[in-house]
């Protein structure tokens, strides 16, 4: 692995035009593989969505509620365990490779202890049920969702420790070739189960088999890379296998819990922002449920774009970090941003140019698709703005900053976009229009609250960096 050498020799260059081409020679090949394999795991969750849509629209309802309940836990949770990549990268950067490798270790025992709290809270799913006000049809199916899910998400958080270590040691294709292989498993699965199989006895199981099937998927992935990490040599400098899991260090934890804690809680806010919309727009009907759970999968698939350049950008900068070389940080930093956004727009406008025939891969219902149609007017600001927002949050992770983007978020997110838009699609004030009432509402409110995030946070990053010249 030459990355050191590759870095070293970019952090020569004058700050002319010319660093933004190399930086992107950096930039680039960390961020293909993470998108790739996080669009991976999007399609999980865009395979169930195509499937159950074609089953039976209480099943997409319940798959609606079910998966905003779980991404709020998974997602949380996962923002602590992904602390791992910022610390780890740092060490990395400064060539201390069994620093770098015992955090897997402390990584590990934290993923542990929040399986038990969050398959706790997925196999009671009560108060995610009591929210969404749920009809006893579907909620009888997101409680058989949910279950099979409390037994994935073990598997889920413990592969985050895996994804963000090997993120930050510029080793994303490690993780992206098994997110491909967890996908290629789910799709068959998911659709034997959904659909079911009378030849061999086997019934239809509509919400509750893809649950069963992202459960088998995850664990199969965990299991292939515990054995990648001990038999590639590539691992043993880092001493991860080989003498047993560490002990719990309480330094070490108390590092990654400072820094996680917070960026779990961003990243919670920033998902729950979302997620609640569907548990709120479950109130509204089962169509306009479906339909925002089309729209939600859309923009989450254009997400997973600036998220990957958020990612290898951050990646980098925290390398340079621990290198002490704090003017290829920042050059990196600005130019991952301003590449990301770009990109953003680009896509954003082409998937607007092409929404309806877009949004007929999902379904072929035209109320289902009535119910999408206007909520997608929003998708090109939606998406700028959350690139924007998104990749800077990479950034100041890699300055082991994500306590004033959690302030951000909270006012951004949760106020502007999920009590504006209850505001709105709930019509509290009695003279909101008719065309920002029910779920156009929401999409209208979220969209303001990731501008002013992305505004607000952007503002906050030009200050961190003219901190540290």
């Amino acid at each position: 692995m030459n990355s050191g050498t590759d870095h070293s020799a970019a952090a020569t260059l004058p700050p002319t035009a010319s660093t933004f081409s190399s930086s992107l020679r950096r930039i680039v090949p960390l961020a293909w593989p993470v998108l790739i394999g996080q669009l991976a795991v999007l399609s999980f969750a865009t395979v169930d969505v195509v499937l159950v849509a074609r089953f039976a629209a209480a099943d997409l309802a319940a798959l609606a509620v079910g998966g905003a309940a779980y991404i709020t836990v998974f997602i949380g949770f996962m923002g602590v365990i992904l602390a791992v990549g910022p610390i780890a990268g740092q060490f990395f950067g400064a060539g201390r490779h069994a620093d770098a490798g015992r955090q897997v270790h402390q990584a590990v025992w934290i993923a542990l202890a929040m399986s038990v709290l969050g398959s706790t809270l997925l196999a009671f799913p009560a108060p995610f049920l009591a929210l969404a006000q749920a009809t006893p049809e579907v909620g009888e199916k997101v409680r058989g969702y949910l279950l099979a899910l409390a037994f994935s998400l073990p598997a889920a958080l413990l592969f985050s420790v895996y994804r963000g270590f090997n993120n930050a040691v510029s080793r994303p294709k490690a993780v992206m070739l098994l997110q491909l292989g967890g996908l290629a498993l789910k799709v068959p699965l998911s659709t034997l189960l959904v659909f079911g199989a009378p030849s061999l006895g086997l019934p239809a199981m509509g919400v509750v088999g893809c649950g069963i099937a992202t459960a088998i998927a995850m664990w199969t992935q965990l299991i292939v890379a515990g054995l990648i990490i001990r038999r590639d040599p590539f691992y043993n400098p880092f001493q991860i296998m080989g003498r047993g899991l560490d002990a719990p260090n309480k330094a070490a934890l108390l590092a990654q819990l400072k820094l996680g804690i917070p960026m779990g809680a961003a990243i919670l806010i920033e998902v729950t922002g979302f997620a609640f919309m569907a548990l709120f727009i479950a109130r509204i009907g089962t169509m306009e449920v479906a339909g925002h759970q089309v729209a939600i999968n859309l923009a989450s698939l254009l997400f997973m774009v600036p998220m990957a350049i958020g990612n290898a950008t951050g990646t980098l900068v925290a390398q340079r970090i621990g290198a002490a070389d704090g003017a290829d940080a920042r050059r990196l930093a600005w130019h991952g941003l301003g590449f990301g956004v770009a990109v953003a727009a680009v896509l954003g406008s082409v998937i607007w140019s092409l929404r309806e025939s877009v949004l007929g891969l999902y379904t072929n219902d035209p109320v289902v698709l009535a119910a999408a149609l206007p909520l997608i007017t929003w998708l090109l600001l939606f998406h700028l703005a959350d690139a924007a927002q998104i990749i800077t949050a990479f950034i100041l992770r890699a300055y082991r900053i994500a306590t004033v983007p959690v302030l951000i978020y909270v006012a951004a997110l949760w106020g502007v976009g999920l009590g504006g838009g209850y505001l709105l699609a709930f019509n509290v004030s009695g003279n909101v229009p008719a065309s920002l009432q029910g779920a156009p509402g929401y999409w209208f409110a979220a969209t303001m609250g990731l501008v002013v995030a992305g505004v607000a946070l952007t503002s906050y990053l030009a200050w961190v960096l003219r901190r540290t010249r």
